[in-house]
């Protein structure tokens, strides 16, 4: 695979260190996850568990070796310095010094190995009034403004269902510029200290959103052009329970709805902001229910598709065909300590 070859030590906890080293594993990188002896990453014990560990811990830990250190001691601060000699990347995730009271900040780990790429994961970043504040994704959206737009127009501000500062901002996000460190590596330059903050993230994903009301546009919660403003981007309501995705934005696929649904009437409103427009197509959707109109426009290319829950997810069709949820070899998660007597071993130890 491409990283094969690549030793990423992984110093993180919980989900979004996780998640960008476990993308890495994915392409072929030899990940050491170094864990506290005892107690290990807390997301080992976060239910369900299953054989005393974590689903959600495996979800983002595969393919993963873990040895247990205690960086406090002598020997498992030396164990790390020489893990690191052999390593092309290090991600960890404390509080901004925690590493440089343990005598490993960047500093000493560059003068061990020039190579090395060093990337620190925070909620705020390495410098900042907030930067050794502790917080957690709904934090990060809350001050980067993502929360504050998701939710009703008069309801309160909704807490979102995926985390988008620990997955975006915390584990896309640094990937690629682990990625992008390491190309530079090979084209001759020594390596280099990543700050990650994910809620510099958070505030990259709103990029839209700022430029347009930087321009003038209002941006509010429920009233942003794809929040429900108009009614060729919303969610309906079917009869009989169940929901309804339309997203229509281009003339073309509006026009074609418009005409499934034998509302011609209702081309030249796409874009309308007359809550009477959008109640008309509230009406329409009621009229049947989520199957029904499945079955009226599953083969309309006009951009409409039901709102699934999770467990109809797996029977999807598309979701079949590309086999996403189906079990397979993809390497387990490992226990905790399971692999420090051979990773000792193999640094010489």
């Amino acid at each position: 695979m491409p990283l094969t070859g690549i030793r990423v030590v992984d110093l993180t906890r919980l989900l979004p260190g996780a998640y960008c080293t476990q993308l890495l594993a994915d392409l072929g990188a030899d990940v050491i996850k170094v864990e506290e002896p005892g107690t290990g990453d807390y997301m080992r014990l976060t239910p369900p568990l299953v054989d005393g560990q974590s689903v959600l811990f495996n979800a983002i830990n595969r393919r993963k070796r873990s040895i247990a250190l205690d960086l406090k001691t002598d020997r498992g601060h030396q164990a790390l310095l020489r893990l690191v000699e052999t390593a092309a990347v290090l991600v960890e995730g404390n509080r901004p010094g925690v590493m440089d009271r343990l005598g490993i900040g960047w500093e000493v780990l560059h003068k061990r190995n020039p190579r090395l790429v060093m990337c620190s994961i925070t909620g705020y970043g390495q410098d900042g009034p907030y930067a050794s504040r502790a917080g957690h994704d709904l934090n990060y959206m809350a001050i980067a403004g993502g929360l504050g737009l998701n939710g009703t127009r008069d309801g309160p501000p909704v807490p979102l269902s995926v985390q988008v500062a620990d997955i975006g901002g915390g584990g896309l996000g640094p990937a690629v510029q682990i990625l992008a460190a390491l190309v530079g590596v090979e084209r001759g330059s020594e390596g280099r200290w990543i700050d990650v903050s994910m809620t510099d993230g958070a505030v990259g994903a709103l990029a839209l959103a700022f430029a347009a009301q930087a321009a003038g546009e209002r941006v509010a919660r429920g009233d942003q052009r794809l929040a429900g403003r108009y009614p060729c981007y919303r969610v309906y309501a079917c009869g009989g329970g169940g929901y309804y995705s339309v997203a229509a934005l281009e003339p073309k696929f509006w026009k074609a709805l418009c005409q499934a649904l034998d509302r011609a009437d209702l081309v030249e409103l796409q874009y309308s902001e007359d809550l009477a427009v959008q109640g008309t197509m509230e009406e329409i959707f009621a009229s049947m229910t989520r199957d029904q109109w499945e079955e009226r426009l599953s083969s309309l290319d006009a951009c409409c598709e039901p709102v699934l829950d999770l467990d109809e997810v797996a029977k999807h069709p598309q979701i079949v065909a590309r086999r996403l949820l189906e079990p397979r070899p993809q390497g387990r998660a490992p226990q905790l300590g399971e692999h420090t007597e051979e990773l000792l071993r193999e640094i010489g130890l």
